[in-house]
């Protein structure tokens, strides 16, 4: 799959496991690779060219006590952030960031909103998360890692109000979403998606 141009001021992918092998080719910088815990690195990797890595382990949840589960923490973000700002010293012709998780579709997109945000703290949340719906139209970002971003980029809510508008367009397309969500955990993300005031301070 090729990677999309965007109007941050580095060329941005989003994928999941199954798409790594597509991006080889590709001339990737950084790659965010978000993973289980107990989840084999990719081998995949082994065909990418050099490229500055970071890897994260955590499960794709949104409650810090959801069982048997390692949720994502103030940590991850700092880590992810931090890398956000080494990819930022890269000549912008040859800045070229690939997030991954498992389906590239929670973990991956909520990371790539906060890199973005990070990058561009003058553009709004909602623009944001635009792009994050136009670079991967199957998003539904994962709640927590954008409260705590939100948090630490002194978004003042701007990016979890804006998720919710994106949650609405996707329940709006595939309204068997709510229950799926609602059964695994996530029915936070519904209730905000509907306007309910459930967010994490």
């Amino acid at each position: 799959m090729p990677s999309t141009d965007t109007f941050a001021p580095f060329r941005t992918s989003i994928c999941g496991l199954e798409e790594l092998a597509g991006h080889c080719r590709n001339r990737v910088s950084h790659v965010l690779s978000i993973l289980d815990p107990d989840w084999p690195v990719p081998e995949a990797f082994g065909a990418f060219g050099e490229h500055a890595k970071l890897e994260l382990r955590f499960h794709d949840v949104i409650e810090p006590d959801h069982p048997g589960a390692a949720a994502p923490q103030e940590a991850h973000v700092l880590q992810l952030l931090a890398f956000g700002r080494d990819l930022l010293r890269e000549p912008r012709t040859d800045a070229h960031l690939l997030v991954h998780c498992h389906a590239g579709i929670s973990r991956s997109t909520a990371s790539m909103a906060l890199l973005l945000a990070q990058a561009l703290p003058a553009v709004s949340g909602a623009r944001i998360i635009d792009e994050i719906l136009r670079l991967r139209p199957q998003a539904w970002p994962n709640l927590r890692i954008l409260e705590i971003g939100d948090r630490q980029l002194g978004r003042d809510g701007d990016l979890v109000m804006a998720a919710s508008s994106l949650y609405r367009t996707r329940l709006a397309v595939d309204p068997d979403l709510a229950r799926q969500m609602q059964a695994g955990g996530r029915g936070r993300e519904v209730a905000v998606a509907l306007g309910q005031n459930t967010l994490r301070k």
